[in-house]
This record gives C-alpha cells, structure tokens and sequence, in this order.
C-alpha cells in the first residue's frame, strides 16, 4: 500500500508544481498590463459616458452620467462638433496614409541602392544614414523646427540665395503639412530602410542565378523576384508604421503645435491629428469627457484599420506546410 500511495503523491506534487509556476512568472506582466493599459481604457470608457469636465470635476459639482451623449455630439452630422471631428480625421488619415508610402518607398530605393554588392564603403554609408533613426526625435524635429523658421532658417536663407523665394513653412498650413512630411521622412526613412536591407539579404542568390541563367534581364528580376519577395516579408513594417501615424503626436505637437490656428474652431489648429486634438481637449480645454470619447475612438479605428490591412495583405498569415 505504502509503495502504492508513493507515486500518486508525487505525480500530485508535480501537477500541483507545473500548473502554479507559469502563473507566477506571467503575474509581474499581467499586473503591469492590468495597471498600465487595461485599467487605463477602462477609466477612460468611464470619463466617456459622462460629463466630465472644468465645470463638473470637484465634490460639490460632481461629474454626471450622461450615456453616449459625448459620442453622438462627435458623431452626429448636425453637430459643429462632428464636423470639426470629420476634418481632423480625414487629415490625420491623409497624413498616416502619405507618410507610410512615402517612407516605405524612400527606405526601399535606399536600401536596393545599398544592396547593391559593387558599392563601395556600403557599411560607411547605412551607418551615415541610419543616424536620422538613432538620434532622439525630438531633437531632431526642434533642429528641423529651427531650419524651417522664416525669419533666421537655414533653408529659407538657402532658397533666396539660388533666387528662390522664400516658403513659409510654419506659418501656411499647407506649407506645414509639407514641412511635417519632409521632417517624418527624415525620421522614418532609416527603419524602413533596415527592415527592406534585411528582407533582400534574405532572399536566396540561388533565385537570382537561375534567373539570369533562364536569361531574364535585371529589370525582370528585379519586379519579378525582389519587389515580390521584400514587399511579402516588409509589408507588416509598413503597416505598423501607418498605425504609428494614425496615433503620432510628437511631430504635429514639436514642430508647429498644430498650427497654424484655423480661423473656425480654437479646438484644434490646421495641422492637428487625433491624438494632439485630444490632447488640446484634455490639457487646454479641460473637456474630459470628449476626449475621452474621443480617444475610444481613436482606439477602434487605429485597431479596425491595421486588422483591415493585416487580413488584405496576409501579412501574419500562418504558413501552412
């Protein structure tokens, strides 16, 4: 009996052992999880459903529940709100859509021009180049804030020189939509740029040489074989990076503050995207309740968009052998 009952005590020891040590190694992940993202969204679904602002945020004025009501005043066609809304989306959109194109195809030339095996000093080169992405941004975009400025600004000084006239970069909203593409591709192009060097050095030179052998010229392996081969394995970079841009705040909110001011709305500047619209609404505005509306939002559609484009391009798509 004594041997019987021997090992049935220790099997029960190492179940017991096996199902409670993965648990205590996940614990310290899911607290911090818990505590920095879930509880925050949680929090801020609550602040969206009432009133939550300047005028109702002290014990004697408490915030009330009001529903869906910061929702429908953001959404609703005949709300000024909604139309302020629709206008920051469609260009935080334009802005996420051109910047990841534009980034992706910059770093991709770059890097077909440093994969090419008979540049010389190839490793001089991407270290030179990969210096925009190692240096901290926000450095980098006050630099580019002080080289746009009209008055004192490098480039500006450089355009009258050749007898160019003078951009007004910081102070025309169209002249600062121009000037946040060119700083972001800046400070994009690098990753880009690694990310498609690592999808060409990972295609076989056995593919190349049967091709060449079969007489296809480099033009045709060039669309037939790289684009294909580095567009599959580079596409989920480009993806995260539109996600990236959808929620960027540091650019808009360095380099012009959103600015310049439209002249209907003192919400939101010509520039602004979602996410330093919310920002003005939390921080200037003390309007807690739309933007925390706002920033569920912002939430679903940065999520639906990257699923939509995930599912389309099957970038994370199981290999099935």
């Amino acid at each position: 009996m004594a041997l019987q009952a021997m090992p049935r005590t220790v099997t029960a020891r190492r179940r017991q052992s096996f199902s409670l040590t993965p648990y205590l190694y996940l614990l310290p992940g899911v607290l911090g999880i818990t505590l920095l993202f879930v509880y925050p969204i949680i929090d801020t679904i609550r602040i969206s459903l009432t009133n939550y602002n300047l005028y109702h945020s002290t014990p004697q004025s408490p915030p009330q529940w009001v529903g869906l009501k910061n929702y429908t005043d953001l959404l609703s066609p005949d709300s000024p709100f909604a139309q302020l809304f629709f206008s920051v989306f469609l260009w935080t959109v334009i802005f996420a859509l051109v910047t990841s194109v534009l980034n992706y195809f910059a770093g991709l030339l770059v890097a077909l021009v440093l994969n090419n095996p008979r540049l010389r000093e190839r490793v001089i080169y991407r270290t030179i180049l990969i210096v925009p992405w190692a240096l901290p941004s926000t450095i980098t975009i006050l630099i580019w804030q002080g080289l746009l400025n009209k008055d004192f600004g490098a480039i500006d000084s450089l355009l009258t020189s050749i007898g160019l006239p003078a951009v007004p970069w910081l102070l025309d909203a169209h002249g600062t939509q121009a000037a946040i593409f060119i700083v972001n591709l800046w400070l994009s192009f690098p990753f880009q740029m690694v990310v498609v060097l690592g999808g060409l050095q990972a295609i076989p030179g056995d593919v190349y040489e049967a091709a060449a052998v079969d007489g296809a010229s480099a033009i045709q392996r060039m669309l037939r074989i790289t684009l294909p081969l580095v567009f599959r394995v580079t596409m989920p970079a480009m993806l995260l990076s539109f996600s990236f841009s959808l929620t960027n705040f540091g650019i808009i909110y360095l380099l012009n503050n959103g600015g310049p001011p439209r002249t209907d709305t003192s919400f939101a500047g010509s520039t602004d995207t979602l996410i330093t619209f919310i920002y003005n609404l939390t921080l200037t505005f003390s309007r807690y309740d739309r933007a925390g509306a706002l920033a569920v939002i912002v939430f679903f559609i940065t999520a639906g968009l990257s699923l939509i484009g995930f599912r389309l391009t099957g970038a994370f798509k199981e290999v099935q052998a």
